[in-house]
């Protein structure tokens, strides 16, 4: 089983190695760039954004990023949000790809989230189609809320209860 670390992305060397990180042959109907992704994070502040590089060590296997505690009052303007906590992005580098990465990431992910304020569950969201991520969700144990955002299918995942 893969076990990975999320590492805050500070520096401009940080960055460089996030954008790396490369889709797999016909995933980018199904994920956004790492470049799109900084964009999206640069144009939408209002969506709590927040990245990290996936690491297995000192290698950077992949790319992660959240809306980290969208606030109600942001969610109540803008019906298009979905959170406080959302899966924005889960890019995994081809070259590390069906190796348990993905799952790994999102394990690490739940174990973040477990501490923040208010996190019971977390979204995200996929195109419905071949080669969706959608199944690879399901199977982590996110269900689908019957919601279609920007022509997604949004998913919930429950998340085990802490000390919150």
């Amino acid at each position: 089983m893969a076990v990975v670390q999320l590492r805050d992305i500070v520096t401009d060397e940080d960055r460089a190695r996030a954008l790396a990180v490369q889709r797999g042959p016909g995933q980018e109907h199904y994920v956004a760039s790492v470049e799109k992704s900084f964009a999206d994070a640069i144009e939408s502040p209002e969506a709590a954004p927040r990245y990290w590089t996936v690491n297995d060590g000192d290698e950077v296997v992949g790319f992660v990023m959240i809306s980290d505690g969208v606030p109600a009052g942001e969610i109540e303007a803008d019906p298009t949000l979905i959170g406080p906590y959302f899966l924005w992005r889960l890019l995994i580098d081809e070259r590390h790809q069906r190796q348990g990465y993905g799952t790994a990431t999102l394990d690490a992910l739940v174990a973040y989230l477990r501490d923040r304020p208010g996190a019971i569950e977390l979204y995200t969201s996929c195109v419905p189609g071949d080669g969706t991520p959608q199944p690879f969700y399901e199977r982590y144990g996110f269900v689908p809320t019957g919601r279609i955002e920007e022509d997604e299918v949004v998913l919930r995942l429950d998340l085990p209860r802490g000390d919150r």
